[in-house]
């Protein structure tokens, strides 16, 4: 049964179980951030919580990877 998390006011569907990061990408988001020098896009790169590419912040908290929080019915998701 899937449920919706919002990422910058955007409505993204998300599966139980299933990442920010895998969220992002089913919904065809694959970049959401950009390197501070170059502004080069970032989003999924290891895909398993080994680099720092995927950062968002979830319901105001600090920053976290995407690849490693998982989606609860209702976030609210920033990704700048």
């Amino acid at each position: 049964m899937t449920f919706e998390i919002t990422v910058d006011g955007r409505p993204v569907p998300a599966l139980p179980g299933q990442t920010i990061g895998a969220a992002l990408h089913a919904a065809g988001i694959r970049a959401w951030r950009t390197t501070r020098f170059g502004g080069r896009p970032r989003g999924l790169f290891c895909g398993i919580g080994v680099c720092f590419d995927c950062l968002i912040s979830v319901n105001g908290e600090p920053v976290e990877r995407a690849c490693l929080a998982e989606a609860r019915p209702g976030d609210e998701v920033t990704t700048s």
